[in-house]
Formats: structure tokens, C-alpha cells, sequence
């Protein structure tokens, strides 16, 4: 299992938005969960599964919201997933092959989200669950899970499709106001998984409009197994201008001693200040490569609250300044 559970902040975007139509103190509500305040800003990066779970409980209990987790997965379209798992399923010729599709690039969506396919009779049940005990009784991330499922199936089946049957690996079962919302579909809990059920005659159906975006580049790493050093490499970035990169702050983000952190990257021959250097470089070279950012901005960006630290520390990297490093990358 991932050491480091992560998910898309594209996720959170649906719940953010809910509560900012409330009037609720969202940015304090994301604070105090250890999660960054500029969400909409970082929606593609990844974000600590956890803090993101408990930000969606405490907001729920906080401002007295009903199925929390339905009505944000009322927010959520097919565009929230990542491009490549868009485009594979853009390109897949039937629902069967976009779906398997799906299986496989699941953990790219969330670290330690599995997803699979159980054929019976006359249905399949495309089926997901995100790996650990503790998160049985989190309807909401289920509810995320199972709509994304039927909005794979709304490319192929139609926008109108619903599913017979929708399974909640949690106890939890839906308030009458979001039944009426889904007036034929069966609801059951205490599942071995979330999953929906889809008729068998559907996975030979066609994409109904062709493509709207390029297909995947063959070279394109898919998801596997995330090491320590990946899981640090997809969260540092959205942490990097929040001020809270100290190993001590990204241990307690992440639920995991500051101990256990700097063991597991000693195993490796690595520390901590390693990966960070690494990301703030990889995030510094991609500003001045990739847009017009002042080079004060690339430096707070990158987490440097100094300017011409940061110019040293990237000298030191590079054996250029980031100055020189722009100049340099837009000759070609």
C-alpha cells in the first residue's frame, strides 16, 4: 500500500465549490485541514488523501450538509478526470475496452484507488475501492468513485444512462432527497467494494462522437506501484508557496512520523532536503521555461521566500542562472 494515499485536487474542487456557494469559511475549512488554501489554482496537482478526507467530514458536520459526497458528485464531469485516462477512453472502440482501460489508469487518480471488473450472468460490476480499513465508513470518496464509473459508461451508453444498482462498500445508505434524484436505482451498503452494475449487452456498444483530443502518446508512463520518492514528487508541488515543506510539517501532512519518512528515504540512500531540492527544480525550470513569470515569482512559487537564495540554489543546480536558464531554453 501507498505510504503517502494521494489524490487529484480536482476532486475537492466539487466540495470547495459547494460550500463557497454557502458561504462557508472554506479557506479556514482547508487550513485547519492541513490542505492548501489556492485549491482552484492547484487542482491538478495532488493532494494528501487524508487531510482531503477529513477537510470533507469536518465541512460536512460543520455546516450541517446531507450527502455531502452525492452532491458533489453532481458537480464532477468526465473533463475532472486526467487527460490520458480521457483520451483512452476517447479512443477505446467499445465501453468493454474503455473500461478496462479505466482498471488500469485508476491509480494514476488516486494512489491507492484499484478498480476492476466482475462479470456475472446478464450485468458486470465495475467495481472500486481505495485500500485501507479506516476508510470503509467515507461514503463521500465512494460516491466520487461510483459516478465517475457511470459517467465512463454515459460516453458509450448515452447522457442519460443510469445504472440498475449502485453498491457502497461503507454502511451508508442515501437520504430520501437524493433517491428522488436517482428514482430507479437500488441502493445497497456494506458491500465488499463500491461498485454499479452495468448490463452485459452495453460493453460491445461503440463511442458515440469521435474524439476530441489526441490520443495518448505511446511513451506516456502509465500508473504502478509508487515508491516514497514518487508519492514526495506528486505532493511537494502543491506545498511548495504554502510554507509548510519543513520534514517535520510534510511527515504530519502525509501521516507519517518524521522518523518513519527520513528512514524510508535513508534505505533508499536519499533524504529528505534531496527530493526537495529536486521538486522545487523541476517546478522553478518549468515557470521559466513554460511561461512568463517574473523570476521574484518563480523564486516564491518554488518555495523560496529569499530571491537570490533562490538564484544560488539554482546556479548550483544547473551551473546557470534562472535568468540564463530561460534565455537558453527559448533559443532551443
Amino acid at each position: 500500500m501507498a505510504d503517502i494515499p494521494l489524490t487529484r485536487g480536482q476532486f475537492l474542487l466539487p466540495f470547495v465549490s459547494i460550500l463557497d456557494d454557502i458561504g462557508a469559511p472554506t479557506e479556514t475549512l482547508l487550513e485547519r485541514s492541513r490542505l492548501p488554501t489556492s485549491l482552484a489554482e492547484k487542482s491538478e496537482l495532488y493532494l494528501p488523501l487524508l487531510p482531503a478526507l477529513r477537510f470533507v467530514e469536518t465541512a460536512q458536520r460543520s455546516q450541517g450538509i446531507e450527502d455531502f459526497g452525492f452532491l458533489a458528485a453532481q458537480r464532477l464531469h468526465f473533463s475532472h478526470m486526467r487527460e490520458k485516462t480521457r483520451a483512452l477512453i476517447a479512443h477505446s472502440p467499445t465501453l468493454l475496452v474503455a473500461l478496462r482501460h479505466a482498471c488500469h489508469e485508476a491509480s494514476g487518480e488516486d494512489t491507492i484507488l484499484s478498480m476492476w471488473i466482475e462479470h456475472d450472468t446478464d450485468h458486470v460490476r465495475v467495481c472500486s475501492r481505495l485500500t485501507g480499513p479506516w476508510l470503509l465508513q467515507l461514503k463521500h470518496a465512494q460516491w466520487i468513485q461510483n459516478i465517475f464509473s457511470v459517467y465512463i459508461i454515459r460516453q458509450f451508453a448515452g447522457p442519460d444512462w443510469m445504472p440498475a444498482a449502485i453498491g457502497f462498500e461503507s454502511s451508508y445508505g442515501p437520504s430520501p432527497a437524493t433517491r428522488s434524484c436517482w428514482p430507479n436505482v437500488r441502493f445497497l451498503s456494506g458491500q465488499h467494494a463500491a461498485w454499479i452494475s452495468v448490463p452485459t449487452k452495453l460493453l460491445g456498444l461503440p463511442n458515440r462522437s469521435p474524439p476530441s483530443f489526441a490520443p495518448p502518446r505511446d511513451n506516456e508512463d502509465g500508473p504502478s506501484a509508487y515508491s516514497i520518492v514518487d508519492l514526495l514528487k506528486l505532493m511537494l508541488p502543491a506545498y511548495l508557496d504554502e510554507g509548510t515543506t519543513a520534514l517535520a510539517d510534510v511527515a504530519e501532512i502525509a501521516g507519517l512520523s518524521a522518523r518513519t519518512l527520513q528512514r524510508r528515504l535513508a534505505q533508499l540512500g536519499l533524504s529528505y532536503s534531496d527530493i526537495l531540492d529536486t521538486v522545487r527544480y523541476e517546478n522553478a525550470s518549468r515557470l521559466l521555461r513554460d511561461t512568463d513569470c517574473r523570476i521574484i515569482d518563480v523564486a516564491f512559487s518554488s518555495g523560496y521566500t529569499d530571491p537570490a537564495h533562490f538564484s544560488r540554489a539554482f546556479r548550483r543546480m544547473t551551473g546557470v542562472t534562472p535568468r540564463q536558464f530561460r534565455e537558453q531554453s527559448r533559443l532551443g
